[in-house]
């Protein structure tokens, strides 16, 4: 009986001490990003995060205004999410560790890598 025990409370421990596995999908609220600009200047973009599940909604905000984020998902520490500029459809993917969004991002022809930071609310 107290080999069990203690088994329980070692595996309490382990999943209380360990970064937390829930973590990598909690990517709700409000991240920034900077990322070089067709004119070579950085172009500051904020991206704000809604989490139903694994599905992921909200919204970016840019130089080019506020634009809906389609086709989200935020799984096992990866995410991926399209940006709708117009016409043009800005897919994001990528990977989260704690406050730190690592993004490969397509538009058209052309890939970009950028960071994002979770925004301290």
């Amino acid at each position: 009986m107290r080999y069990q025990q203690m088994h329980l409370v070692f595996g309490i421990l382990v999943l209380a001490l360990s970064p937390p596995l829930w973590a990598a999908d909690d990517v709700a609220g409000k991240w920034k990003a900077s990322a070089p600009g067709p004119d070579g200047q950085t172009m500051e973009i904020e991206f704000n995060f809604k989490v139903d599940g694994g599905k992921l909604t909200g919204n970016a905000a840019g130089p080019m205004g506020e634009m809906p984020i389609s086709d989200g998902k935020a799984e096992d520490g990866r995410i991926t999410f399209t940006v709708e500029a117009g016409d043009n459809k800005i897919v994001h993917k990528g990977t989260v560790s704690g406050d730190e969004m690592k993004l490969k991002v397509e538009f058209g022809e052309r890939t970009m890598e950028m960071t994002a930071r979770r925004v301290a609310s």
